[in-house]
């Protein structure tokens, strides 16, 4: 069983949580306002494709600048 090191906040993982927070956020949206919500949750799910295909990371980036968060993969 894979387990993710939880003992600190690195990058990775502040973008697997915003990533879970915008896509239950659009859901939410799309139940209460409108469906069209739900094509939040859809470029959620499209950015986190292209970072595991081609490492590029809009999220990563902007968590970077304003947090200074650090990757702990790609070392």
């Amino acid at each position: 069983m894979y387990l993710l090191k939880t003992d600190s906040w690195y990058l990775e993982r502040a973008v697997y949580l915003a990533a879970g927070i915008v896509v239950l956020l659009s859901l939410g949206l799309a139940l209460l306002v409108s469906p069209y919500w739900l094509l939040l949750a859809a470029f959620a799910g499209l950015n986190l494709v292209v970072f595991a295909l081609t490492g590029f990371c809009l999220m990563a980036n902007l968590l970077k600048k304003f947090t200074g968060l650090e990757p702990r993969l790609g070392r």
